[in-house]
């Protein structure tokens, strides 16, 4: 049931076919900047001077945030997040979306725990879809020269309780 799940979600993923092909060819962030509904994630990433290590050698795997998934946020939320005195908490987002590592939608298991780039695990759920945090995974394996995208339809945010 999870596989055949896992494989439904991979199969009827909205992500644009043009935006995949070729893109095991580009690293992340060009991946990222050519598919089009990224454009809150690049501009963020960039803001938070992370271009240059997700261009790197990696290997990453990235929770990819689409633009609808940023304008859900509160009002106001990316604009303060993107102001230059706010860059440490930008960082601290934008890492809790990376793991390091090539991890694939095959290598998953139900309530596996990752660590991120930022510190913090993550919990992945495949009970009822593939959910990364509250985040549902609407596009998976996209493979890069450096890593894979998955796409995900929430920011998810690390606690700051701590």
């Amino acid at each position: 049931m999870i596989r055949k799940t896992l494989l439904a979600t991979i199969a009827t993923a909205a992500f644009a076919t043009a935006a995949v092909a070729g893109s095991a060819k580009k690293d992340i962030v060009d991946t990222a900047v050519s598919a089009g509904t990224f454009e809150t994630l690049v501009a963020a990433v960039t803001a938070a001077d992370l271009v240059d290590t997700l261009k790197g050698d990696g290997p990453f795997t990235v929770f990819a945030p689409t633009d609808e998934a940023f304008a859900a946020l509160p009002e106001g939320t990316v604009e303060e997040l993107l102001l230059p005195e706010n860059k440490d908490q930008l960082v601290a987002i934008l890492t809790y979306h990376v793991v390091p590592g090539k991890v694939m939608s095959t290598d998953l298991s139900d309530d596996m725990e990752a660590t991120t780039v930022q510190g913090d695990a993550i919990t992945i759920d495949l009970d009822n879809g593939v959910m990364v945090e509250q985040a549902n995974v609407v596009s998976a394996d996209i493979e890069t020269t450096n890593g894979v995208i998955h796409v995900i339809d929430q920011v998810i945010l690390p606690d700051t309780s701590s």
